[in-house]
C-alpha cells in the first residue's frame, strides 16, 4: 500500500482523492496541503487526511511514499524538482508544464533521483481508448490516415474573475491546459509523435481574458494529419474518431464505441455501436502509479511521451500568438 500526500485539495484534486478512498489496495491518501486551507478542513476531516502547511511538510514526511500533484500547472517544475530531491514518488496532474525546457528539467530530476515520475492523463486508461488502439496496432482499420477529436465544455462561464483559470497566462489557447491537452495525450497514444502544429485560438463570447474557441491541425511524424478542437463556453463532449483505409472507429463520450468497416474494393460496411458501462478512470491511473512505485508494470505514460506533449502544447500556444505553422524540431 503506498502512502501518498496530495498538494491541492480542490476540485479535481478531491476527485482524485475519492477515486480510491475506501476502495483500493494500492494507494491511499493520507496528509494534504492546498492553498485554502480552511475550505479543505471538513473535508480532510471527512476522510482522515491530516492536513498540512505546505507541500514542505509533505516533503519532508518520511511516513510518505509519494506525492500527489493537483495544483497549478505553472507550479509543476519546481515542485516536482523538490519532489524528486526529497525521494517521493510523483504523480502530476496535467498539463505537465507549459513548455518544453521546463519539461524536461522536471523529468531529468526526476530520472536521477530513480523515482516515478507519472503524469494524469486519465483517458489513457479508458477501455474504449485501448479498444480503438488495439484495433490499430492489429491493422483492422487499415492504414491510419486521420484522427480527430473534441473536449469541451462550459467551465469559461463559471470562472470568476480571480480564479487562476480565469487568468491568460495560467490558460494560455483558452481550453488547451484544461482540456485540450487531453485530446492532445490522446493522440499521441494512438498515432505516435506530431511534426507539426497549426493553431487559432478566440475569444468570442467570455468576458475573463482567456479565449473560448481554440482550434488546431496536426501533422504526424507517420504521415497521418489530424485535428482538434476545444471549447469552454458550450455543453459539455468528449470524442476521439480515428479514420483507417480499413473504416473508423469513434470513441462517444465514456460509454458507447462506433465502428464501421470498409472492404478493399470500397464497399462500406455497416456502422455499430457498443456500450461500455461506468469505469473509474482517476482509480485507475493511481493503482497504475502505484504499481509502478512498488515493482509492478511501468507506469503506461513514459516521461519522454509526457516532455513530447508539453513540447505540443508549447508549439501549440505559439502558433495560436503568432498564427504561423510551428514545427516541433523548432520547439
Amino acid at each position: 500500500m503506498i502512502k501518498a500526500g496530495i498538494a491541492g485539495l480542490g476540485r479535481w484534486g478531491q476527485t482524485l482523492v475519492n477515486s480510491v478512498h475506501g476502495k483500493s489496495d494500492k494507494i491511499a491518501f493520507t496528509a494534504g496541503c492546498t492553498g485554502r486551507k480552511a475550505r479543505a478542513q471538513d473535508y480532510c476531516d471527512e476522510k482522515g487526511i491530516d492536513l498540512r502547511d505546505g507541500l514542505a511538510d509533505l516533503l519532508n514526511d518520511p511516513d510518505l511514499d509519494a506525492v500527489v500533484l493537483a495544483t497549478p500547472h505553472s507550479q509543476h517544475a519546481d515542485q516536482v524538482i523538490a519532489a524528486a530531491a526529497a525521494g517521493k514518488q510523483i504523480f502530476i496532474e496535467k498539463p505537465f508544464t507549459l513548455d518544453r525546457a521546463s519539461a524536461q528539467a522536471a523529468a531529468d530530476a526526476a530520472a536521477a533521483a530513480g523515482v516515478v515520475l507519472a503524469l494524469g492523463h486519465n483517458r489513457r486508461f479508458h477501455p474504449i481508448t485501448l479498444k480503438i488502439k488495439e484495433m490499430i496496432d492489429s491493422g483492422a482499420l487499415g492504414q491510419i490516415l486521420h484522427i480527430e477529436g473534441n473536449l469541451s465544455g462550459s467551465g469559461g462561464l463559471r470562472y470568476p474573475p480571480e480564479s487562476w483559470r480565469a487568468q491568460a497566462d495560467e490558460s494560455p489557447a483558452g481550453g488547451m491546459t484544461p482540456m485540450g491537452i487531453h485530446v492532445v495525450d490522446a493522440f499521441l497514444y494512438l498515432m505516435g509523435s506530431v511534426d507539426e502544429v497549426v493553431a487559432r485560438s478566440d475569444r468570442q463570447f467570455l468576458q475573463i481574458p482567456t479565449d473560448d474557441t481554440t482550434s488546431v491541425m496536426m501533422r504526424f511524424a507517420s504521415g497521418a494529419t489530424g485535428y482538434l478542437g476545444t471549447l469552454t463556453a458550450t455543453a459539455p463532449v468528449w470524442r476521439i474518431q480515428v479514420f483507417g483505409t480499413g473504416g473508423w472507429a469513434e470513441m462517444h463520450s465514456y460509454d458507447r464505441l462506433f465502428t464501421c468497416s470498409v472492404a478493399a474494393d470500397g464497399t462500406p460496411g455497416k456502422e455499430e455501436m457498443v456500450e461500455y458501462g461506468p469505469f473509474d478512470m482517476e482509480r485507475a491511473e493511481l493503482e497504475a502509479f502505484a504499481d509502478a512505485c512498488t515493482g509492478g508494470p511501468a507506469y503506461p505514460l513514459t516521461p519522454a511521451e509526457a516532455v513530447h506533449g508539453t513540447a505540443v502544447l508549447e508549439a501549440i500556444i505559439r502558433g495560436a500568438e503568432n498564427g504561423q505553422p510551428v514545427a516541433l524540431k523548432d520547439v
